[in-house]
């Protein structure tokens, strides 16, 4: 719904009651007319109008620029009319117009169509109107009509004000939108095109002669992959003699860049229902790494609970590459009342300080997106704890009620 729309909800409910207030004057001046016919068949046309166009402020779409001039001409008209229906010393005591405050929807009719400049526009021009129809300019006639232009251009400027604040939170959700759905694709990539590629780099450089030459090939398009995924433009760095730099075969991979294949799909996953968390984590379990896990099944949505899965699987694998082949790992499932968190903690060396956000800075992607990124999706977070010597723990906490209501959005989109 627009944020506009409450306002021509209000202006709908305000035209009826004003024009139940205008009738009720009307009966009970009737005596008081000189001419008390004429005042009955203004307000006969009135009321007709007004039920006829009841549906014409419903909306922007529907309160037309024709409407709105009508809707106007018929206010004035019956301020013009007053004074040849009442007295003129009635009149000059201030006694109200025909229409009385049905007038001011008009005005707002326009304020909340155009804006503050078709607002000051209308109420000028039932200023005019109001000063004719006294003859002349009184204290009480200037104290009311101010109250008109002011409350029109304030209420025109507050319509222009909210549709430009719609219109730049669409642009972000747009954006966001488009930033969170490049992020599920750079993880992905991550997670299956990137680690191939530097795989092939270093068993290639291992191999030399012609998987020596695949090898680079196989880093030159790493290094384009990666900087399509992180900065959307493939260009290629270069070293200072001008030629493409390649990946040095020889470099120790990146904090968040795990070598080998990705993982064939994890087993039991459905898309539909509560998944049990420990059946896609059990595979990890091995020689070098330990999971403890409840006793009872710790259900989640399925998609939910994949993408919990795929950031422990990501963290396993920054745990070969840091901490080498031989180290152990630990993988601790709990499922608390308010979450579901699941620690990988390894015996290695550590991760120096500073090195994640250098990392992420780099546009290395394993952290960034493959870990951190899916956590901040499901609601949930994920923190690092490392000290050189000492080892890495990754908490990754996923509330239950942002799995809810992640299990609810995708039941809406199907």
């Amino acid at each position: 719904m627009s944020v506009e729309q409450p306002l021509w909800q209000a202006l709908t409910a305000y035209r009826v009651l004003t024009l139940l207030y205008a009738l009720g004057l009307c009966v009970y001046s009737f005596d008081d007319y000189d001419h008390p016919i004429g005042a009955v068949v203004y307000m006969a046309v009135l009321t007709l109008w007004t039920a006829l166009t009841f549906r014409m402020v419903a909306s922007a779409e529907r309160c037309t620029r024709r409407f709105l001039v009508g809707d106007l001409g018929i206010a004035v008209t019956g301020i013009l009319l007053t004074p040849l229906v009442d007295s003129h010393d009635r009149i000059a005591e201030g006694t109200p117009t025909l229409p009385s405050i049905w007038t001011m929807g008009a005005v707002l009719g326009f304020a909340i169509k155009g804006g503050w400049r078709w607002g000051a526009s209308a109420s000028t021009v039932v200023c005019a109107a109001n000063v004719i129809e006294r003859g002349g300019f009184a204290q009480d006639t200037v104290h009311m009509l101010s109250l008109v232009w002011v409350a029109s251009v304030g209420i025109g400027y507050v319509v222009e004000v909210a549709r430009a604040s719609e219109r730049t939170l669409a642009r972000a959700l747009r954006i966001e939108a488009a930033t969170r759905e490049r992020e599920r694709l750079a993880r992905d990539i991550h997670d299956s095109v990137l680690q191939v590629l530097a795989m092939v780099q270093r068993r290639g450089a291992a191999i030399g002669g012609e998987a020596a030459e695949l090898g680079r090939m196989a880093g030159e398009q790493e290094i384009a992959l990666r900087t399509l995924v992180s900065t959307g433009l493939v260009t290629r760095p270069r070293t200072g003699d001008g030629t493409e730099a390649v990946a040095d075969p020889g470099a120790l991979p990146d904090v968040d860049d795990p070598p080998g294949p990705p993982r064939p799909p994890d087993p039991g996953r459905s898309d539909d229902g509560p998944c049990d968390l420990r059946v896609l984590l059990a595979p990890h379990a091995g020689s070098r790494v330990t999971f403890s896990e409840p006793g009872a099944p710790v259900l989640l949505p399925a998609g939910v609970a994949g993408e919990l899965a795929a950031a422990v699987g990501a963290s396993l694998d920054n745990v070969r590459v840091h901490a080498g082949e031989a180290a152990h790992a630990w993988i601790l499932l709990e499922d608390e009342p308010d979450a579901v968190m699941v620690t990988v903690r390894d015996d290695g060396p550590g991760i120096p300080e500073g090195r994640l956000a250098d990392a992420e800075a780099e546009g290395r992607l394993g952290v960034a997106l493959s870990i951190r990124g899916r956590l901040r999706d499901l609601g949930g977070t994920a923190e690092w704890i490392s000290a050189p010597g000492q080892g890495t723990e990754v908490e990754l906490t996923v509330p239950k009620a942002s799995a809810k209501k992640a299990r609810q959005k995708g039941e809406a989109a199907r």
